[in-house]
């Protein structure tokens, strides 16, 4: 019976910590999809930069168009992520591919450039966007999507093999 217990309680404790590496995963996931972007727009990749959803949209004031702009936009856009892995976790953690986060880019991208961009009124709409502006945007997405999703489905799995390996022994 002691034994029982303790293998739930390591078993809860497992199920939170990879939880928390799955937040932690959309943190530096959205980090990097942050500064990717930023790069994207800065070398004219993309005609829309993240700071147009995240500050520009929200608050007129002329430091946003600074450094200080694109370094609070990234840290935003990693916090938002977050909220990204743990809807993946609750949802996708089981479907071990990486076609699953290719899709799951795809869907962010729909979602937040084609469903809530009529929120945003200083962001072209993507029939009003350049090509190489969709496409780019639309292949980071997808880096950001596979990374997210493999990086949290082998973590899963990786998880599931070692409690296997502790339950033979």
């Amino acid at each position: 019976m002691k034994a029982e217990k303790q293998s739930h309680t390591s078993n809860s404790e497992e199920q939170f910590s990879l939880m928390s590496r799955s937040l932690f995963t959309g943190l530096v996931g959205g980090i990097a999809l942050g500064c990717a972007w930023c790069i994207l727009y800065y070398f004219n990749f993309s005609e829309i930069s993240p700071k147009s959803f995240v500050l520009n949209s929200w608050i007129d004031a002329k430091w946003v168009d600074t450094w200080l702009g694109d370094l609070i936009t990234i840290l935003i856009v990693g916090l938002l992520s977050m909220v990204a892995a743990l809807i993946y976790h609750c949802v996708f953690k089981k479907i071990y591919s990486m076609w699953m986060g290719v899709v799951y880019g795809i869907i962010l991208w729909g979602i937040i450039f084609v469903l809530v961009q009529p929120i945003f009124t200083n962001v072209p709409n993507i029939t009003d966007s350049t090509f190489y502006t969709n496409l780019s945007t639309i292949s980071l997405f997808i880096l950001y999507g596979t990374f997210i999703g493999f990086s949290i489905s082998f973590d899963y799995y990786d998880l599931k093999v070692q409690l296997r390996k502790q339950s033979q022994e």
